[in-house]
C-alpha cells in the first residue's frame, strides 16, 4: 500500500512541487494551507508522515507539532525557509524527525521522507526480542521502545537509531559520519549542525529521565556512549 503524506505549507508553489515529487515515488499526498487545517487533516486521516512547514500564519509549524506530540508520535519532517540553528533545535525538541531548508531539492526531501518512514516501519519488522541495554538505558527494537531506569523515553526514529548505533557499539567513539549513517541514507547529507543538534535533543530526554550522562564528546574525534547510570 502506498503510504499517505500530509503535506502543510501555505505557498501553493511549494505545495505542488512536493506533493508531485512525492506522488511520483508512490506515494500518495494531502496538502493543507494552514496549522489548523493540518490539525484537522490529521483528526479525520492519519497520515504515514506529515511534511511541515514552520514558517505558516497564524499557527506555525512547531505550535502544530507541539499539539500532535499531545495525542499522536506521526512522523514530521520540518521544512523553514530560514536556516538557523534555532529553528532546527525547536522543531527537533518539539519531536521532529527530521528538518529541510528551503529551497531544497525534491529528489533528497524524497529521500528524506523514506529514511523516515524506513525507520518507523522497521519496529513492527522486528522478529526476535532482542534489546540492547547499557547502564540504566534499555532499547528493545521489536517494540520500538526505550526506557532509563524504568522510565520511558519518547524518542523520534531517527533519534531511535542514532541511540541503537551507540548501544551497538557502546565501547567505539563514533565520528559524525557514524552517528549519521545509523539513521540516514548514505547519499544523503547531513550538516554538522543537524547531527548536533540530534545528539542535544537525546542528551536532553535522557537527562530530564535521570540520566546526566548519555552521550559524551570526545573533542575532534566524535562522541562515544556514557555511563548512563551505570
Amino acid at each position: 500500500m502506498p503510504h499517505n503524506i500530509l503535506v502543510a505549507d501555505d505557498d501553493p508553489h511549494i505545495r505542488e512541487i512536493i506533493c508531485f515529487a512525492l506522488e511520483k515515488a508512490g506515494m500518495k499526498t494531502v496538502s493543507v494551507s494552514d496549522g489548523a487545517a493540518a490539525l484537522h487533516a490529521i483528526e479525520r486521516r492519519a497520515p504515514d508522515l506529515v511534511v511541515l512547514d514552520i514558517g505558516m500564519p497564524e499557527m506555525d509549524g512547531l505550535e502544530v507539532c507541539r499539539r500532535l506530540r499531545q495525542h499522536s508520535d506521526v512522523p514530521v519532517l520540518f521544512l523553514s525557509a530560514r536556516d538557523e540553528e534555532i529553528d532546527r533545535v525547536l522543531g527537533l525538541e518539539m519531536g521532529g524527525d527530521d528538518y529541510v531548508t528551503k529551497p531544497f531539492s525534491p529528489r533528497e526531501l524524497v529521500a528524506r521522507v523514506n529514511v523516515i518512514l524506513r525507520r518507523a516501519r522497521q519496529a513492527p519488522a522486528e522478529s526476535d526480542e532482542r534489546q540492547f541495554s547499557h547502564g540504566g538505558l534499555v532499547l528493545v527494537p521489536a517494540s520500538h521502545s526505550a526506557s532509563f531506569k524504568g522510565k520511558p523515553l519518547a524518542l523520534t526514529s531517527i533519534e531511535f537509531a542514532i541511540l541503537r548505533g551507540f548501544l551497538a557499539r557502546p565501547a567505539h567513539v563514533l565520528a559524525r559520519e557514524a552517528v549519521m549513517a545509523n539513521a540516514y541514507a548514505a547519499n544523503i547529507h547531513v550538516a554538522d549542525r543537524t547531527v548536533d543538534s540530534h545528539i542535544r535533543n537525546i542528551r536532553a530526554k535522557l537527562a530530564a529521565a535521570g540520566c546526566a550522562d548519555a552521550i559524551e564528546t570526545v573533542h575532534g574525534v566524535g562522541f562515544r556512549l556514557g555511563r548512563c547510570g551505570a
